[in-house]
């Protein structure tokens, strides 16, 4: 088994901003969450495995995060030119991104047995198996927090950290829950 203090060093090799041990008891489902996603706004409902309802009911998630009694949650935070730099969210978002996705590859190198959730949808495969054949890498496809039901601000608040840091900034959240 990983020790916590291990998996925090491994995230902040990965350049989040920040990587803290959270509390796992502190992921809460909120099916006004969930409903959400059902509006479909970011176009991807019902189109992949790792969105709902591909991820399961809530009560599937709820299963889910059960099994698991350690969490981190990793930060990428950065500053913007104003609320319009809509390429500073973009460049911020793929920073983020490559930095979490390379941090759940290491885990799952380690063999750490895990659930990591991200900010968006899984992008491993180009074009996902949903619904016609199953996940090709069902041990290393991640949900959004959000398609699990979670406020993100809520479970960064429950942990003690920060979601906004001020004008003109922008903060990207991720978690893996572990054994």
């Amino acid at each position: 088994m990983a020790e916590i203090r291990d998996i925090l060093d491994l995230a902040n090799e990965n350049g989040f901003t920040k990587a803290i041990e959270m509390e796992v008891s502190s992921v809460l489902l909120n099916p006004e969450v969930r409903k959400m996603c059902a509006t479909n706004k970011c176009q991807m409902y019902d189109t992949n495995w790792a969105c709902p309802p591909g991820c399961g009911t809530l009560e599937e998630c709820e299963a889910k995060v059960a099994k698991y009694k350690h969490g981190v949650l990793v930060q990428t935070t950065g500053e913007l030119e104003d609320s319009f730099d809509f390429e500073g969210m973009e460049e911020l978002k793929q920073k983020h991104d490559e930095s979490f996705s390379n941090f759940v590859d290491q885990l799952y190198n380690l063999k750490v047995k895990m659930l990591p959730l991200g900010d968006g949808c899984c992008q491993i495969c180009k074009k996902c198996t949903y619904p016609d054949e199953k996940c090709r890498f069902p041990e290393k496809a991640f949900s959004s927090m959000e398609a699990f039901g979670i406020l993100v601000s809520d479970l960064c608040k429950l942990n003690n950290v920060d979601y906004y840091y001020g004008k003109n900034t922008l903060t990207y959240v991720g978690c893996v829950l572990f054994d």
